[in-house]
């Protein structure tokens, strides 16, 4: 089975999931800006990575461009934001409204915790999450929303991680893809 993992980020969380991706399964990893329909014709599988910016996807447009090229593959979307995992109702608006249809139900989508440290952000992105607080009903949501965090922890990618090994096994019963999961 041959994989890629494709992956759009901003601060480098969706960077370092998949670097972690790219070592746990020994397959390349690459900024979605370098990858077009032609050159996804050799894989079997995509392991596609992107950010949440103000609700929507970074990916969201080139998977609209793409969709021909993608929808007959084995796809893994993981999905890097500061939405808590608790709150699923609003991590499944993320998906439905970002990813296309025609992939949605086919695709295992795992969403994974971001960071947000206040003093790497652009001055236009701070600005938006100060606007973001101040619009916030709950003063708990409101005070959440402004706290540095950093969940970006490699244990965090260890389901996905098994869902493809998982994938690639039963597609390859020989398995081409043997590295250990990391612990």
């Amino acid at each position: 089975m041959k994989g890629v993992i494709i992956f759009k980020g901003k601060y480098g969380a969706t960077w370092q999931y998949a670097d972690w991706l790219a070592s746990a399964l020994d397959v390349p990893a690459m900024k979605i800006d370098r990858v077009t329909g032609e050159n996804l014709s050799k894989y079997d599988f995509l392991v596609i990575g992107s950010s949440v910016y103000i609700g929507k996807l970074l990916i969201k447009d080139w998977l609209k461009q793409n969709l021909a090229s993608i929808q007959n593959k084995k796809i893994f979307l993981f999905i890097v934001c500061g939405t808590s995992p608790g709150e699923k109702d609003k991590l499944n608006k993320i998906a439905e409204d970002n990813i296309p249809g025609e992939i949605r139900t086919k695709c295992a989508v795992y969403f994974l915790h971001g960071q947000m440290i206040k003093k790497n952000l652009t001055w236009s992105d701070r600005l938006m999450l100060r606007l973001g607080s101040l619009l916030a009903r709950n003063p708990e949501d409101r005070k959440n929303m402004w706290e540095d965090f950093n969940d970006v922890k490699e244990e965090n990618i260890l389901p996905l991680i098994q869902k493809i090994k998982a994938f690639c096994l039963s597609a390859d019963p020989h398995g081409t893809l043997i590295k250990e999961v990391p612990h």
